[in-house]
């Protein structure tokens, strides 16, 4: 049995039939991120949490070392106080929704590095009583619609705050490839602000005291900058050599 750390890789789902488009580009996202994990070391577990649900998603997940979240649908509404029909929206994922969330509760009470990537990252906000803006309206700097999937994702810099963990990671400025129509709004308890694009968007949230952090780009897209992700996923390696 292998000796390497657990590193769960949780997905919304593992089939889209109605989106294979999507979900193919989906998969070479996931697919880059369990062999940046594996290149760090880990043993790598995907989990998908619409076909799970809560209950199995973490007694999958527990006692691994660190989580991934990764990207997807939209939340549905109902998680952070909003409203249906807003523009731009899709079909929702309620059971990922829930366990996801669950994921970062449990993640926060024990101390688990956590990663939140795009979709991921707003999980960690709604979960910690956080709220986001549904639609980013039309000509958003953040992504490019109607257009092809492998054409969606928009490069931007990021500025990171100056002492917080992904600026010691990244540097003051991060190039960012990004395909959101939604963002962070109201911080969730507990959460700070650690990078900002230049419309003033929330990029970047970690945890004041536990070591989550999330990020609204993506790092595992084929044309991130070399060796980001690698860098982020070290971040969750960082607490796991301080307690050792």
């Amino acid at each position: 049995m292998s000796s390497a750390p657990r590193l769960s890789v949780v997905v919304v789902t593992r089939e889209r039939p109605h989106a294979p488009e999507y979900h193919a580009y989906a998969s070479t996202l996931l697919a880059r991120t369990v062999a940046a994990g594996e290149r760090a070391g880990w043993t790598v577990d995907v989990v998908a949490a619409q076909e799970e649900g809560r209950a199995a998603t973490l007694r999958r997940t527990a006692g691994a070392a660190a989580q991934v979240i990764l990207g997807g649908e939209d939340i549905a509404p109902e998680f952070y106080g909003g409203t249906r029909g807003y523009r731009g929206e899709g079909q929702h994922a309620e059971r990922a929704d829930e366990a996801q969330l669950a994921l970062v509760h449990r993640a926060v009470a024990e101390g688990t590095p956590l990663l939140g990537i795009c979709r991921g990252h707003q999980i960690i906000d709604v979960a910690l009583g956080g709220t986001l803006l549904q639609d980013l309206g039309e000509g958003s700097a953040h992504r490019f619609d109607d257009v092809p999937i492998d054409l969606v994702m928009a490069t931007h810099d990021v500025r990171t705050v100056p002492g917080s963990r992904l600026a010691a990671s990244l540097g003051e400025v991060a190039s960012t490839r990004s395909a959101h129509h939604q963002a962070v709004d109201r911080l969730g308890d507990g959460l700070v602000v650690a990078a900002r694009a230049s419309d003033g968007l929330i990029e970047a949230v970690e945890h004041a005291t536990a070591p989550v952090l999330g990020v609204q780009w993506h790092p595992e897209d084929p044309g991130a900058p070399r060796g980001q992700l690698d860098a982020l996923l070290g971040l969750l390696r960082a607490p796991l050599a301080l307690a050792a």
